[in-house]
């Protein structure tokens, strides 16, 4: 529910600077809309998302090791920009979204920089997109979740409102190879954070 304030913030800062790409934008939305709000409905009343997470996690540690050796290629061998499946790509992302807490910007940003789509264009795009997803996420949770926390709400929309606009800026202004290196290792990153603690508690 705090997402939709920051995802908010974080559209408009990008369509400021320019960030988004319509053919990703509008490819996106509805498909993200869809799966989130079956996600949602899902992890309310029928699923575990804590079951689903480490594997979700597995696939984004495989996409973020792609994007640090796409990174490192040689500009010229770079893979061509590729947008197959993107409405698929938008439900997966929206359904692992609502069902794992986050997931709509690493699932969707990692997959299309890892096919080789330029990362400001991608970032830009579904961040915008995002708005939506959560916002139909929200009221799903409204509508099936009895008690919410709103103290936790109202922190994350004040840290998430003030760094969204930093975030589009920065983006804009760095160029490829390094935005690609730095979406990678925050990646590889988190995830390594959420999967160690499977595999310790597995020995």
């Amino acid at each position: 529910m705090s997402e939709v304030c920051t995802t908010g913030v974080s559209g408009i800062s990008h369509f400021s600077f320019r960030n988004v790409k319509k053919e990703y934008f509008l490819r996106l939305l509805l498909p993200g809309v869809l799966g989130g709000v079956l996600g949602a409905y899902l992890l309310a009343d029928v699923l575990d998302g804590a079951r689903v997470k480490p594997f979700i996690s597995l696939y984004l540690l495989f996409m973020g090791f792609t994007i640090l050796y796409k990174a490192f290629r040689r500009a010229s061998a770079r893979t061509a920009e590729r947008t197959l499946f993107l409405s698929g790509l938008g439900v997966a992302g929206g359904f692992c979204d609502a069902l794992g807490g986050g997931g709509w910007g690493p699932i969707v940003t990692s997959t299309l920089v890892a096919r080789g789509n330029h990362p400001r264009f991608v970032i830009g795009s579904v961040n915008a997109s995002e708005f939506f997803v959560t916002l139909a996420q929200s009221v799903t949770f409204f509508l099936t979740v009895k008690e919410i926390d709103w103290r936790i709400i109202l922190g994350l929309v004040i840290g998430g409102v003030m760094a969204a606009p930093l975030s589009a800026y920065t983006v804009r202004k760095v160029s490829m190879r390094p935005l690609m290196l730095l979406v990678g290792c925050l990646v590889v990153g988190l995830n390594l954070r959420t999967i160690i603690p499977y595999i310790l508690r597995a020995f």
